[in-house]
């Protein structure tokens, strides 16, 4: 265990923001979670619990403790002929992870390839891309309650999973640190090539295998992405608005070319990064904080830039899409910072 004092966080975040945490508390084995915990009473300290950093713009420093599960491992805990269900340590970095899988001919997350971050932290966020949540293959989660030190297990239908969304992520923020998550892996994959732009990619390579849609994914995505070691940024940073038939249908009145598509529970998601194109922000910089010129869902650290200067773009942004569409955008980035 690592445990230090005005802890620059900066190498810790994939926007490349320098902020301080007062305290930085590592973690690189379960134990050492189980005895910190035990010694230290949480209920009126402030904390936050760290993962890959690929969600969090840091809008000043952070007042209080980071505490970062780096605990490694992978193993499998049962078997049958179709699935197969591996344990996975929340440290583990989630890239590797889908190499790993395809590399050993296990299905499922595939189309989940180059999405930054820890595997822990793909619970909280329920990461997403190209036709597939990692909700749909996660069994159950296993974490440490903070304040009390119990370890609990949570089964999927516990998680509370939405879109982007989970309890760890909502009534549970940082109420828990997420120690391992049980992933149900398919020994005969399946599929998912109906994305927009996938099934072409992956004919392209030779058709369809766990390497060329993993390939695929990963071409489509540096083509339309920066990579955050060279342009710091969390990706996406808003969802995608979920709006009713009523909303929808007005504003196809004056928009009909407006992208949609309908959702399983009858609501029409709609494309923020088109709503935020159209309003002419895709490529724009306002001093050291920018929208991406490929990708309008991403904001860019262009060197320098504070947090404060990467909200203040994300509000006019949201603020110029409410006006001219009446769509109110919600952040997936997760903003901490001395008010937040």
């Amino acid at each position: 265990m690592q445990s230090k004092r005005n802890y620059s966080l900066k190498a810790l975040n994939t926007f490349g923001i320098e902020a301080v945490a007062d305290r930085y508390v590592r973690f690189e084995a379960e134990s050492e979670i189980d005895d910190f915990i035990s010694r230290h009473a949480f209920k009126e300290s402030r904390h936050l619990v760290l993962g890959g950093g690929s969600n969090l713009l840091f809008a000043g420093d952070f007042p209080g403790t980071v505490l970062h599960p780096m605990v490694k491992g992978i193993h499998i805990v049962e078997q049958d002929k179709d699935h197969l269900w591996i344990k996975v340590m929340a440290g583990e970095t989630w890239d590797d992870l889908v190499a790993f899988a395809v590399n050993k001919g296990w299905g499922g997350i595939e189309n989940l390839s180059l999405i930054p971050g820890s595997v822990g932290a793909s619970a909280v966020q329920n990461i997403g891309a190209y036709g597939v949540e990692v909700r749909t293959v996660i069994d159950r989660v296993e974490a440490v309650a903070i304040s009390s030190g119990q370890r609990v297990v949570f089964s999927a239908g516990e998680c509370g999973f939405g879109y982007r969304s989970s309890r760890f992520k909502a009534e549970g923020q940082d109420r828990f640190i997420i120690t391992a998550v049980v992933l149900r892996l398919d020994r005969h994959p399946r599929f998912v090539l109906d994305y927009p732009g996938v099934g072409e990619a992956v004919q392209a390579l030779g058709g369809a295998s766990l390497n060329t849609v993993r390939q695929a994914i990963i071409d489509i995505r540096q083509h339309k992405l920066p990579d955050p070691a060279v342009l710091g940024n969390a990706g996406s940073f808003f969802k995608n608005p979920v709006v009713e038939y009523g909303v929808l249908e007005n504003l196809l009145e004056r928009y009909p070319d407006l992208p949609h598509y309908i959702q399983a529970d009858g609501r029409f998601k709609l494309a923020a990064g088109w709503l935020i194109d159209r309003c002419g922000w895709k490529g724009r910089c306002v001093g050291r904080a920018a929208v991406h010129d490929r990708q309008a869902l991403v904001l860019v650290n262009r060197g320098g830039a504070s947090g404060q200067e990467i909200l203040d773009l994300s509000e006019q942004i949201r603020q110029s899409v409410d006006q001219r569409y009446g769509i109110h955008l919600e952040r997936e980035v997760r903003v901490v910072g001395p008010d937040q």
